[in-house]
């Protein structure tokens, strides 16, 4: 500490370069203070510091970050107080640029793994990972200003957030509390054959479509009898609400009355969130994917004939690629993709989807014979999915009947209310007598499913592996640019902030320098940098020994579907 506060007189009124000198980790009272980056003049991205403080120190019983869901929760709880310490200085030194800023890691509704603060099991380390602009006048360095910062205003947040004694205990404990309910919740979906749970009077809508915040005064979620189910929580106390069982969900009503909410929920349901959201206690399991078509997005090799054969030109649908995907090959290489990638349930709606991949009339059954219709219908194999490999289905559908005969649950939204419409749906699809369900195939598939593989072995892309510096960074929830090359990733629905593109945007330039080889499959590639980050976390994938502070954890499944849309994969 002393040794910092020499140096920062040292380099006041000095040229701006003089800070590159403070580089380095100096010893503070309760915690170790380490500047990673000094930025290069005061108009560039702001220098990035970490504040490394030992159990003792900090005093949080372990009992709160020994298991990982706990622990997870106890980070966000940490790191949201931090921030809302730094707000109170940030800019309160000015300057040139971003003289004075600081700032950390912004968390919205989803409780995610963050590089900004992490505390080590085993340990107890709490590493905290923020930014802060140097002060300068023009280019002339402010070291006494900078003084202030670094010895006045980030000690009093850490002594205000991150130490135990300064915690509200109440709060920490609700946060607490929810994390181990979600954890059991999680916990009991397969062994009560479930794939989602949506409590009894959680809050679905949102403030509006920019605003992720609950809705003020919106009607409350209540399950239907015939499909309610009551769980089991610690400390011996219960919650109920509507189970989804594994099978086929299908969400129907009218427009305008809640279908389309209550899928965004369950597909933000793979992902915890904070008390008072509104939907914390909904909750799907970890796998499920949301699936649309894609219009544009590339495709390499990839077996997509369970959907699409037949194509005009003998093109080969086991080993399809395109550089202009349509409505329907985009929807079943993302079907294909999804189960792939380790997903067992597909959420679909049809309001993103292709029409002539999920269904066809009878009259174009008539009109156009199946020999002459190159796409196999998302009907036809929706119930083959499940019974043959185990995928469930929860699909919202607002304009076609046909899918009530291969439903195993029909729920209907009115008014943002759910009622349990399966028996009545398919009374009146057996009076119809349509032969919507049987000619598009739901009844007689054309095929019998086998278990899908991924063939394909990845290439070293020499335009990054000889490049002399790989650049990598996301655009918001986007993209990935790797490069020059940009990475689609705005229809990749469950990519929920835009630290998780820049962890995959990491992983991109690690599969690329470490993996691809043109020796060992795609599958093997993923699943080895993906277990490499489970088990050593953001460190094992960073290019450097510095871990940035803008990274949040991904499913394997985002990974998947960021590759897959790589138009740099050389196969």
């Amino acid at each position: 500490m002393r040794k910092l506060e020499q140096l920062l007189r040292e380099t006041d009124h000095k040229g701006y370069p003089a800070y590159k000198s403070l580089k380095g980790r100096y010893q503070f009272q309760t915690y170790e203070l380490s500047i990673d980056h000094v930025q290069g003049d005061p108009f560039a991205a702001p220098s990035s510091l970490s504040i490394r403080i030992k159990a003792p120190q900090h005093g949080i019983p372990k009992e709160y970050y020994e298991t990982p869901h706990r622990r997870i929760m106890l980070q966000d709880f940490l790191l949201r107080g931090f921030g809302r310490e730094l707000a109170k200085y940030d800019h309160r030194t000015k300057g040139s640029g971003k003289s004075g800023s600081l700032s950390v890691s912004h968390c919205h509704q989803e409780v995610l793994e963050r590089s900004a603060l992490q505390i080590e099991p085993a340990t107890g380390l709490l590493i905290v990972r923020f930014s802060a602009g140097f002060p300068a006048a023009g280019r002339t360095t402010l070291s006494m200003e900078l003084k202030k910062m670094l010895m006045d205003y980030v000690p009093d947040c850490v002594a205000h957030s991150l130490r135990f004694a300064a915690l509200s205990k109440p709060a920490l404990q609700k946060w607490i509390q929810l994390a181990d309910d979600q954890d059991c919740i999680r916990g009991q979906l397969s062994k009560q054959g479930l794939v989602a749970f949506v409590a009894n009077g959680a809050c679905l809508p949102r403030k509006s479509g920019v605003d992720d915040l609950p809705m003020k005064d919106a009607v409350p979620f209540v399950s239907p009898k015939e499909d309610e189910v009551t769980l089991s929580l610690p400390e011996g106390r219960s919650i109920t609400g509507l189970g989804i069982r594994k099978g086929i969900t299908l969400i129907v009503g009218g427009g305008y009355h809640g279908k389309s909410t209550l899928l965004k929920a369950l597909e933000r349901g793979v992902y915890n969130h904070i008390p008072g959201d509104g939907r914390e206690y909904v909750i799907t399991e970890n796998t499920a994917m949301k699936i649309r078509s894609e219009d544009g997005r590339c495709v390499k090799q990839l077996d997509i004939s369970p959907f699409i054969r037949n194509l005009p030109g003998k093109k080969d649908t086991t080993c399809f690629s395109t550089e202009d995907a349509s409505g329907s090959t985009s929807q079943a290489a993302n079907t294909v993709e999804a189960v792939l990638s380790g997903s067992k349930t597909l959420l679909i709606d049809e309001d993103t989807s292709a029409t002539n991949f999920m269904v066809r009339d009878d009259l174009m059954s008539r009109v156009v014979l199946q020999n002459q219709e190159p796409i196999v219908p998302f009907l036809s194999r929706m119930r083959q999915l499940y019974d043959t490999m185990g995928i469930s289905t929860i699909l919202v559908a607002g304009s076609s009947g046909a899918y009530f005969a291969v439903s195993d649950c029909i729920l209907q939204m009115k008014e943002y209310e759910p009622s349990d419409i399966t028996d009545k749906a398919k009374a009146a699809a057996q009076d119809i007598q349509s032969t919507l369900s049987t000619s598009g195939g739901s009844a007689t598939p054309p095929d019998e499913l086998t278990q899908w593989q991924d063939k394909r072995v990845p290439l070293a892309n020499k335009n990054v592996t000889e490049s002399r510096k790989v650049k990598v960074k996301g655009a918001g929830t986007d993209a990935v640019i790797l490069n020059h090359e940009s990475v689609e990733l705005r229809f990749v629905e469950q990519v929920v902030d835009s630290e998780q593109t820049n962890l995959l945007g990491t992983m991109l330039r690690f599969l690329e320098e470490n993996q691809f080889n043109g020796r060992v499959s795609l599958e093997k590639c993923i699943d080895a940098v993906y277990h490499a980050y489970t088990a050593k976390s953001f460190g094992a994938v960073t290019a450097s020994s510095a871990i940035p502070g803008n990274l949040a954890d991904v499913r394997i499944q985002e990974l998947w579907a960021m590759v897959n849309r790589y138009r740099g994969l050389k196969l």
